[in-house]
């Protein structure tokens, strides 16, 4: 991706691929997008795929493949047990990541579920960065408990700081002097800390992490998953390593880290997983949770033609130009937004433009989630699908109090390689009239609520008939249904 100044003055991401492979959209009208998502329960993620006009919910699975990963599928081994497909990918893991012991996964989550089957126990504490949801869950399942060490400014939604999704040191040391390293049997990192706006860390920071560990003798342990963006972030952003390439940047990150996961959903472009490590008795004491939850050693659950993608995608992920569209993407649609007076995350991280529904629908309470109710107005007016990062993406305490969320964001993903800038201005132009209308919309309250990971297939429904109303206001003022 290139950032390109045009004769008459706009400087805008130039894309570096050309479209070779289409897929046809629908838009359907307003009154429909109202019907679909009153039948989904006010849950973007029970939409229905053909009443999306734009797929912003996730990134994960959701990229573009290259021609070359397409390609690489027509030679897979499909094996059981030995497959070329899988050392092929085990080599190209030790050539980016110098990691010897690679075991495959279905997707992220399940090697999220590896580690804590094979590391938390009753009263573990787990020390991170920031929570992800389905990490959490698998720690407290297995008895244990998330402390967060992100720095303050993380939760800060308006900040200029570069690396939001850094560790607070002191915060760390003072985890580790008050419940011992015998209780803490690693700490995580997330690159791009998913659930704050895709903010990054710095190789700085993970480096001191990596030297208080040692200090503590207590294992680091990385999620890569959101890794392209903040290796892209680091280059751009932190001047001790401006001249380093992205290989070299990424040698170094996995130098700091003694087990390394991540979703190839994401990194990679292709759909799977996997945890790569050095030690052999971090390998040996992961492997059985592999065989037992999800597949032989030398394929994990995995499609072994997503694997030979995999293997070219990771590579393609030590592209510049390749890595770099996302972020340009993302900042692009933030400073348009922000030049517009929208709350938006700033500065623009990975992943997606993410709205400050806190700000954005201030007069609606977190107990009625904000953000919900925002990416059910903004499919309604558009058709575009986002996904709600707030209070409805936490869970209810023991004692079934709500915990409100340290931030209320709508998340607007944009997958690499998949949308064009015609398509992210149309979002830009309907997210800047539905703040113009922004009174509509009021509050959504459970109708149907589970207990683990709500917001994946709870129901909810409006507090009032807001819905008819902002549908009544939007065919006024555009003449029409769409």
């Amino acid at each position: 991706m290139t950032v390109v100044r045009f004769y008459y003055g706009e400087q805008i991401p130039l894309e570096m691929h050309k479209t070779r492979i289409v897929q046809k959209l629908d838009l359907i009208p307003v009154e429909q997008r109202l019907e679909a998502i009153t039948m989904a329960g006010n849950n973007t993620f029970l939409l229905k795929n053909r009443d999306v006009f734009l797929d912003m919910l996730t990134d994960s699975g959701v990229n573009a493949m290259s021609d070359q990963q397409l390609a690489a599928m027509m030679v897979a081994d499909d094996s059981y047990a030995g497959s070329e497909t899988f050392f092929r990918v085990e080599k190209k893991i030790k050539e980016i990541f110098d990691k010897e012991y690679f075991l495959p996964a279905h997707q992220g989550r399940a090697c999220e579920n590896i580690l804590a089957n094979a590391y938390v126990k009753p009263g573990s504490i787990v020390p991170m960065n920031y929570h992800f949801t389905t990490t959490k869950a698998h720690i407290v399942l297995r008895g244990g408990t998330v402390e967060e060490v992100l720095c303050d400014e993380g939760l800060k939604v308006t900040s200029d700081h570069p690396f939001k999704g850094n560790v607070d040191l002191d915060k760390l040391r003072n985890l580790f002097e008050q419940y011992g390293a015998e209780r803490i049997p690693f700490v995580r990192m997330e690159a791009g800390t998913n659930l704050i706006g895709g903010q990054p860390f710095s190789l700085d920071n993970l480096r001191a992490v990596r030297r208080l560990c040692d200090e503590y003798g207590v294992m680091l342990v990385l999620d890569a998953s959101l890794l392209a963006d903040n290796l892209y972030f680091i280059k751009e952003r932190e001047a001790a390593y401006r001249g380093l390439s992205i290989p070299e940047i990424t040698r170094m990150i996995a130098d700091c880290s003694d087990i390394i996961y991540f979703s190839a959903r994401k990194l990679g472009c292709a759909r799977g997983g996997g945890l790569c490590t050095n030690s052999y008795e971090a390998y040996n004491a992961m492997r059985e949770f592999v065989t037992l939850y999800e597949g032989f050693l030398t394929y994990g659950g995995m499609s072994v033609r997503e694997m030979e993608a995999l293997a070219v995608g990771l590579e393609e992920t030590m592209d510049e130009a390749m890595i770099s569209q996302g972020p340009q993407f993302i900042a692009y649609m933030v400073d348009e937004l922000q030049e517009q007076g929208i709350p938006v995350v700033t500065p623009a991280g990975g992943l997606g433009c993410h709205l400050d529904a806190g700000r954005f629908v201030e007069h609606i309470p977190q107990s009625q989630y904000p953000a919900g109710a925002l990416a059910v107005a903004l499919y309604i007016v558009s058709g575009v699908r986002g996904m709600e990062r707030g209070t409805l993406s936490e869970a209810r305490d023991e004692t079934g109090q709500e915990k409100l969320a340290d931030m209320e964001l709508v998340r607007l993903a944009l997958p690499r390689r998949v949308f064009t800038l015609s398509q992210v201005k149309y979002t830009i132009d309907r997210i800047l009239w539905l703040y113009e209308n922004r009174k509509l919309i009021e509050g959504l309250t459970f109708v149907e609520e589970p207990t683990v990971l709500r917001f994946f297939f709870g129901r909810l429904q409006p507090v009032s008939d807001w819905q008819s109303k902002l549908v009544a206001k939007f065919k006024e003022d555009f003449g029409g249904g769409l």
